[in-house]
């Protein structure tokens, strides 16, 4: 499947439900290995209890498609509306988001009595001989979208919450095996080159028919300088260096923000790592292994990003220059439907161009996230989807591990505040010329 995307919209009904089925069916797949106490926990206020995402994903198509679609419509349960809304305050009141894992009740099964009724009626209408009016078929393709967003937070949200847990427990008992490595030594991984962008004028932004969210919009020109960029991600060995320079206890290497934040937070080492014996390892959705230098490092905020591109002599790239180095890159890469749920090695990428620009690992940059000129948020409710989180947020782009490729674009602009560092987040260098 290429990375970009032909819209469900134009492609008739029947494909509306094939999508409809798919991607509720891969969250439901998400949710196999888990034992009942695995649902209900949060384990930080950032992340939510997975039973939670699941009822919270079905009361967006209850919310906005079938109660807009049914003036007669007759919830699942009239105290849903308050637990499971996220932040939509034209909506209504909603449960405080630290407060998700107190929810011992509803229990599991009434969270999968609930979407089995929501799956019903979504398929009922889906299928009905009159199709629904473009502008509800648009909203069924963003809630499909928006679920897929929630698979990767399930997943990062349960590697939070076992990696917690003084058992570190795997979240499957027969991990995926790792990709056969492609590599001139395993050992040491392949060599970091630089690709030379030359100065011009970009086209930013989405393209073409297919879907994308509010934010990647509208399509636009930017002037970009010449830039250097690193033809694969950071590893784990490369950071590691930092860590061995004693790159967490040099304050000239971070920025003022991110230096208060790694006291604050007491930040020696990237999240999920742990020396045993005096040995690194990291723990990962299969459980605790020992660090592979080869692999792309992640769980990263943006503050140890922009240290450890500092301490590189390099920088973080603009949002605009990934974009722009993106456009001619292969659409390689480990995404969720490839059930690694852990960064790969880089390949010997073909000399030219640059590996892992897809999936594997969140890159971060140095642009805010603010709005691209001409941006119109969407009208009513949905109109808060984005637009009003543009404030004190750092853009990542390329996708993760536990991204659905399904649902991933070049012009996909993730946000998250500079501290987190829960999602698979990593590093990408450049550099002037």
């Amino acid at each position: 499947m290429q990375l970009e995307q032909q819209t469900l919209l134009r492609a008739g009904p029947s494909r509306l439900v094939d999508a409809y089925t798919s991607v509720r069916q891969q969250t439901e797949r998400l949710c196999e290995p888990l034992a009942a106490e695995d649902y209900v926990v949060q384990s930080m206020s950032d992340a939510s209890p997975v039973k939670w995402h699941l009822a919270h994903t079905s009361w967006f198509f209850e919310t906005f498609v079938l109660a807009a679609a049914c003036d007669d419509y007759v919830s699942f349960d009239s105290h849903f509306g308050f637990l499971f809304n996220s932040y939509y305050n034209a909506v209504g009141d909603r449960l405080p988001r630290a407060r998700r894992g107190l929810l011992s009740r509803p229990t599991v099964g009434e969270i999968h009595r609930y979407r089995a009724q929501v799956d019903e009626q979504m398929l009922t209408l889906l299928r009905n001989d009159a199709p629904l009016p473009l502008s509800l078929a648009s909203v069924v393709e963003l809630g499909l979208h928006h679920e897929q967003q929630h698979q990767e937070l399930i997943l990062t949200d349960l590697k939070h919450a076992f990696g917690a847990n003084p058992l570190r427990p795997a979240y499957r008992d027969s991990p995926f095996p790792s990709p056969p490595y492609r590599l001139g030594d395993p050992e040491k991984g392949s060599a970091l080159n630089w690709l030379h962008f030359p100065a011009g004028v970009r086209w930013i932004g989405r393209a073409g028919d297919g879907f994308a969210f509010d934010n990647e919009t509208p399509r636009h020109r930017v002037y970009v300088e010449a830039f250097l960029l690193a033809d694969r991600l950071t590893t784990c060995g490369e950071y590691r260096a930092f860590l061995d320079a004693g790159g967490y206890d040099r304050p000239e290497a971070w920025l003022s923000d991110g230096w208060a934040a790694r006291l604050a937070h007491d930040w020696t080492a990237p999240l999920y790592w742990e020396k045993h014996d005096g040995r690194w390892m990291q723990f990962t959705l299969d459980g605790l292994r020992p660090v592979r230098d080869e692999e792309p490092v992640c769980h990263l905020s943006f503050y140890e990003a922009d240290a450890f591109a500092r301490w590189s002599g390099a920088r973080l790239p603009t949002e605009a220059e990934w974009e722009a180095a993106a456009e001619a890159c292969p659409s390689g890469g480990s995404f969720l439907e490839g059930d690694h749920l852990h960064p790969s090695a880089s390949p010997t990428a073909a000399p030219g161009t640059a590996a892992q620009m897809f999936g594997e690992a969140w890159q971060w940059t140095a642009s805010p996230y603010v709005a691209y000129p001409g941006y119109v948020p969407l009208t009513g409710a949905l109109g808060e989807y984005n637009g009003k989180f543009m404030c004190n947020q750092m853009v990542l782009r390329g996708g993760s591990c536990a991204t659905a490729r399904s649902h991933f674009r070049r012009s996909y602009r993730n946000f998250f505040p500079p501290e987190a560092r829960w999602q698979f987040t990593g590093v990408r260098l450049a550099r002037n010329p």
